[in-house]
């Protein structure tokens, strides 16, 4: 099932309550054509704004919707999977969805006539003795911790920074002793339950640390590393989200001399690292991969892990400054 449209027009009239959820399945081949053809970015837009039509609107109604079915090719070979995966995970991660992947099983006894069918969706290996692949595993890993929903108020709302390809969020990855104005923070990709609590101003364009008050995200330049520091009031400090899909975060450095022009949120070489570069793929390139510099701005209300935190570790005299721009 993945058409809901119908309730509508035909709504549920029940004698009783709290025992009925709507599911619905979501895999790439209901849309082959526009992963195979289209642009990613706006491929995702159209596409999630199709399921939401057809489906996640009943959340908005207040009855549970749960994503049934999803899942890839675990071999990493199919294109339309792969152009698919970050976006479904982005959405899952925002409407904090409930969900069940296809599948577990690595291989059947008998299928379509076949024994020892391969299952190249499955979680585990033909021998159902390992993952399948290590990667998918733990991107799958982080959208099964709830991060907000009925009886989870362990915290007031917070922005998470979420790399949906990955299944991992930006985090604080280096500390300095004593933090100053001329050695900013650096930022990685981390375990989701490690993250910071973000706060996002989208009329301010700021992403900041919320429980500091006084350290933002700033871009440095392209393939720099992105940093936290206490310069907030230019425009490598100004975020927005600037693609179809919502997924790109990024700074327009265009208006400052010698600088790179729109530059987005993406993963350094290592894998781990967060720098910023030329945004990619934003519309007509059919062939581009933006997943790299996907990140979605998820709301969470999950405890915070406690950790010294960034205003803990400035100088006293910083601790009682105004927010004002440098």
């Amino acid at each position: 099932m993945n058409d809901l449209a119908f309730l509508n027009s035909r709504p549920v009239n029940l004698s009783f309550t709290g025992k009925v959820a709507f599911e619905v399945h979501w895999y790439s081949f209901s849309n082959s054509p526009e992963w195979s053809s289209g642009n990613a970015n706006q491929a995702c837009a159209r596409i999630t704004a199709g399921i939401t039509h057809r489906a996640f609107y009943l959340l908005d109604k207040g009855w549970p919707v749960i994503l049934s079915e999803f899942g890839v090719d675990n071999r990493g070979v199919n294109t339309n999977d792969n152009r698919y995966y970050g976006c479904a995970a982005a959405a899952a991660a925002d409407l904090d969805l409930d969900w069940a992947l296809w599948a577990l099983q690595g291989s059947y006894y008998l299928r379509e006539g076949v024994l020892g069918l391969d299952e190249v969706y499955g979680v585990l290996d033909w021998a159902w003795c390992r993952p399948r692949n290590a990667t998918t595993l733990r991107r799958v890993q982080a959208l099964q911790r709830p991060l907000r929903g009925p009886g989870l108020t362990e915290a007031a709302p917070y922005t998470v920074l979420f790399h949906p390809v990955s299944g991992m969020c930006v985090v604080v990855r280096r500390r300095s002793p004593t933090p100053t104005l001329t050695q900013p923070l650096e930022l990685g990709l981390g375990p989701c339950n490690e993250t910071e609590a973000w706060e996002y101003s989208a009329q301010q364009q700021r992403l900041a640390l919320r429980d500091t008050a006084l350290l933002c995200l700033r871009a440095e330049g392209a393939g720099r590393p992105a940093t936290l520091g206490v310069s907030c009031g230019d425009a490598m400090a100004k975020w927005s989200l600037v693609s179809d899909s919502k997924l790109h975060v990024a700074v327009n450095a265009t208006s400052l001399a010698g600088r790179d022009g729109m530059l987005c949120l993406d993963v350094g070489a290592d894998g781990r690292s967060v720098v910023t570069n030329p945004c990619r793929c934003l519309s007509a390139d059919n062939s581009c991969d933006p997943q790299g510099q996907w990140f979605k701005l998820v709301s969470s209300t999950r405890s915070v892990v406690t950790k010294q935190t960034m205003l803990a570790q400035l100088p006293l005299k910083l601790k009682n400054w105004k927010i004002r721009s440098f």
